[in-house]
């Protein structure tokens, strides 16, 4: 089923060099390279595709946006398979996950034929006004132009190839143009295939949607410095994201990145629930903490407690939780390899103690389990680093006071969590104005690891958690990513947008 080869408006196209992918298992296959040349031809075509995409109705958006989750469910033997292949994800959590894909995709067309999203707006005329009359004034949220996606290493499909990036981008009106992960190429080229076949059977314009593949940094760094490319989806981590920030940045016409680079996802366990619960929060924790090998960006990594014996005993209990969880095969042999020297740089902190340690080697990971002192965490910002993977670190404060200095220290974070009983109410109250200034979601009582698909999530932070704290990457507000408001002053009814006739 698979070319090994970029579609390209509607053609599949293939390039002079190629790569290997690395699956757990199953034969390796070969894919094209992409080069700037194919980003050049894809990024042209999403532009002139865009003088009627861009002007469609929302009901054909939302016809097309349905056809491409048909296209995935037809083909969701194929891509289970070659995705545990690839990846080494278990089947339950690819079809879990490609539920959760086309789940958005349909979301986003209802989203668009609700029509909330594009905040009508108008302020009819006053010409009797004193001093001076009022003009009519109508506003509309419009689409942006050609977008620029990257797909993600830990989520082959619902934060790749037809991810939420895609499908918000798409329901917007801008045509897509996405970077494949090198890590499961065979399953981001049937996904594409999907798309291709959705185009057909709705008769959008192909050059609505490209995808190309790449193992290198040039595909991207062509991207996002392409002039037609108008907005940049990414997830992956701070150093890529960041470096590619900085190209959007240096650009004549600098351009958003709505990159999404990972956190630590802190847990603050009040004294009363650690007295309480502390052992039932310790087993909770350890299981969001090792789901997926720990490859997930809301991976809470840290837990902060007051010292003492129900610090002591929380320890206990979440390393009798850890101690029977085996190796688990990570997605790359570089995720693998970062996280062992990630486990390494927190060992090396001084004062740093490993309460649970084992070997990690190849594309496996065992869980790590280290504690710390308050005053240490606040003596090194190297514990505040994100380590992908199943590996946690306990901060045991003094007190109240330095667990509030802990919370102040944290950088942005994609979420932040309270775990609270009644008596925890005050120190919670204090806590609060800190945690939301930190974080894109809070919790009360629960784990940070499964992102709900709807219209009130916020998926993103300050940074480095996301690069935009006023965007989010999950549910139906994502779309604003990628619409600019417009205003119409005096437009007769035939030159205003269909959306604001009447409005």
């Amino acid at each position: 089923m698979l070319t090994g080869n970029h579609l390209i408006a509607g053609e599949w196209v293939s390039g002079d060099t190629t790569f290997e992918n690395a699956p757990v298992s199953g034969a390796p296959a070969r894919f094209s390279v992409g080069t700037a040349a194919h980003v050049d031809a894809a990024v042209r075509a999403a532009e002139e595709a865009f003088w009627s995409y861009g002007y469609s109705t929302r009901a054909e958006r939302a016809a097309f946006l349905n056809a491409i989750a048909d296209e995935i469910e037809a083909r969701g033997a194929a891509l289970t398979q070659i995705g545990t292949a690839e990846t080494g994800l278990p089947e339950a959590r690819l079809n879990g996950e490609r539920g959760r894909t086309t789940g958005q995709l349909r979301l986003f067309a209802q989203h668009i034929l609700d029509g909330a999203y594009l905040d009508r707006r108008h302020d009819a005329a006053l010409p009797d006004r004193q001093p001076l009359p009022r003009p009519d004034i109508r506003m509309i949220q419009r689409p942006v132009g050609p977008v620029a996606v990257f797909g993600a290493s830990n989520f082959p499909l619902a934060f790749s190839t037809a991810g939420g990036d895609t499908a918000s981008a798409l329901a917007a009106g801008c045509p897509v143009v996405v970077k494949g992960h090198p890590a499961h190429p065979g399953t981001g080229e049937i996904v594409a295939q999907a798309i291709d076949a959705a185009i057909k059977a709705t008769g959008v314009d192909p050059g609505v949607f490209s995808f190309i593949q790449s193992d290198g940094i040039e595909v991207g760094q062509a991207l996002v410095r392409h002039p037609l490319i108008r907005a940049v989806g990414f997830t992956g981590s701070l150093r890529a994201g960041r470096a590619l920030f900085d190209l959007c940045v240096q650009r004549e016409d600098p351009i958003p990145f709505f990159g999404e680079l990972g956190s630590v996802n802190p847990m603050f366990l009040l004294p009363k629930a650690l007295s309480e619960r502390g052992a039932q929060v310790a087993e909770g924790w350890v299981g969001s903490l090792t789901m997926g090998a720990g490859q997930f960006c809301t991976n809470p990594g840290i837990a902060v407690v007051i010292d003492g014996p129900d610090a002591d005993a929380f320890v206990d209990a979440a390393v009798k939780a850890l101690e029977p969880i085996g190796a688990q095969t990570m997605l790359t042999d570089g995720i693998a390899a970062a996280y062992r020297k990630g486990r390494e740089r927190v060992a090396a902190v001084k004062g740093v103690r490993e309460i649970l340690t084992s070997t990690c080697d190849l594309r496996n990971a065992t869980p790590y389990l280290f504690e710390a002192t308050g005053t240490e965490w606040l003596a090194d910002e190297i514990l505040g680093e994100e380590v992908f993977g199943p590996l946690g670190v306990v901060i045991r404060v003094s007190d109240e006071a330095e667990m509030i200095a802990v919370a102040k220290s944290l950088h942005g974070q994609l979420t932040c969590t309270l775990h609270l009983d009644a008596g925890d109410g005050e120190l919670g109250r204090r806590l609060m104005p800190i945690l939301e200034r930190k974080a894109g979601r809070v919790l009360a009582n629960g784990y940070p690891t499964g992102v709900e698909v709807c219209d009130a999530m916020v998926h993103g932070g300050p940074y480095p958690a996301s690069t935009n704290f006023g965007a989010t990457s999950v549910g139906t507000m994502a779309i604003r990513r990628f619409l600019r408001p417009v205003c119409y002053q005096n437009l007769p009814d035939g030159l205003l947008p269909e959306d604001l006739v009447g409005a």
